[in-house]
């Protein structure tokens, strides 16, 4: 009699979880007009979407063949153990490509996955799987910051043929990076701050271009915890960078960081998509590397004087009197503002900010942009990462449109009138 009771009890249960599904469901047919516009409804658009990009994707990976858009070489699965097995001595002197550690041990786990690097299609068939788990991660960030129509959405899935490219035609490293970082954002959001620098780092091990969105996380370590507190966070992310890449600071240090961190990396001017309408002389001058870093840490530090903090609070009393702030536009502002002077931009690059796009656009009210043309400043920027090889035209419109979404982030209402700990969603 026990069992039967417990049996009737779980079919009640499920049956109730029916009903208010079905509840819902109808409610949201009868809503259907506030559907694609009301950011409550993210999460039955995300799921509808992720649906429709299985199909998408397994036809991307079933009739779509590599394109030109991209390197020639083979895919960084084959690449990595190619330049690895070249060589019998680790400190040789380092015969690894060009990325931290977390990249080697991850594409070294994909080559021997695929038979080592022979079964693209298996690999495929995992980036595209990253690539579902980066939408679901995205998601949920939209869902808690409850900023974006879910009409949007669509515009960030189905519509970019560049972003299927980068994930399941190249399988490049840029998606392994950003699927972490998006994690790690949302550790953050949960306010599990250790997991979330721990994530975080373990982004910068695969790439470092997540390093763009290091000042906008140190700005949020100190005013949630203050200079004090935010040491052992930012002890976390430089123990697992060390503890990564031990095994090749202890044979060679100096080749190691100079080859994986590179900052001064030269870029080659066929591959630029930002700044084609330039002399390539001038593309190649250190002087215009160095102007536009003079202009990233200027622009970034107006936006943390005069942005990111409250009205009449000094930037100093930060270290003194931490305070929670909104987590997503200061991660996503911090990016968006590395990416707009970087000193080159190549067509894998499209993944480090094509999903914050719709936050950019959307979460900061604007009477003089429209939602018309929001979508034009999203379709020009597709527009321009798909045009192959760049053009001026391609890369002005890029700047253009960059320029519109700054302008915007600058003049848009203030971000922080109030503190996180006393709203209900960290945006």
């Amino acid at each position: 009699m026990a069992a039967g009771l417990r049996k009737r009890g779980r079919a009640g249960s499920a049956a109730q979880a029916a009903g208010l599904c079905r509840q819902w469901l109808q409610r949201a047919w009868q809503e259907r007009r506030l559907l694609l516009r009301e950011p409550r409804y993210t999460l039955l658009v995300a799921a509808c979407l992720c649906l429709a990009e299985v199909g998408i994707t397994f036809w991307v990976i079933h009739r779509v063949a590599c394109e030109e858009g991209d390197p020639n070489p083979p895919t960084q699965v084959q690449t990595c153990n190619s330049k690895a097995d070249s060589s019998s001595s680790i400190a040789d002197p380092y015969p690894l490509p060009e990325y931290p550690a977390g990249f080697v041990y991850i594409f070294m786990g994909l080559y021997y996955a695929t038979g080592r690097g022979t079964d693209i299609r298996m690999a495929q068939n995992i980036f595209a799987v990253l690539y579902l788990a980066t939408l679901l991660l995205v998601f949920l960030i939209y869902h808690q910051t409850c900023k974006v129509p879910p009409f949007v959405f669509f515009f960030m899935c189905c519509a970019s043929y560049r972003v299927h490219s980068i994930f399941v035609l190249r399988l490049f490293n840029d998606p392994v990076a950003m699927v972490l970082l998006f994690l790690s954002i949302n550790l953050l959001l949960a306010q599990h701050w250790s997991w979330g620098c721990c994530c975080f780092s373990l982004a910068v091990s695969v790439k470092m271009n997540v390093l763009l969105f290091a000042p906008g996380l140190l700005f949020l370590l100190l005013t949630q915890f203050g200079f004090h507190g935010a040491l052992p966070k930012l002890g976390i992310c430089a123990a697992l960078q060390v503890m990564l890449g031990l095994p090749f600071l202890l044979e060679n240090p100096v080749g190691y960081l100079s080859r994986s961190f590179d900052l001064g990396r030269q870029f080659l001017f066929r591959w630029t998509v930002n700044w084609r309408f330039l002399p390539e002389a001038l593309f190649l001058h250190r002087a215009f590397h160095l102007a536009l870093l003079a202009a990233h840490l200027t622009l970034l530090l107006l936006f943390a004087v005069y942005r990111w903090h409250r009205t009449g609070e000094s930037i100093l009393s930060l270290l003194k009197d931490p305070s929670k702030r909104k987590i997503v536009s200061t991660l996503f502002t911090s990016n968006f503002i590395g990416i707009c002077f970087s000193r080159s931009l190549h067509y894998q690059f499209y993944v480090w900010y094509f999903h914050t796009l719709p936050y950019l656009l959307w979460a900061t009210p604007a009477p003089w942009l429209t939602h018309l043309f929001r979508l034009l400043v999203l379709g020009l920027i597709e527009l321009s990462w798909n045009t192959y090889p760049s053009t001026s035209c391609s890369s002005a419109a890029l700047h253009v449109c960059h320029a519109v979404i700054l302008l915007q982030l600058w003049l848009g209402p203030q971000a922080f009138p109030k503190s996180i700990q006393h709203s209900k969603k960290a945006q």
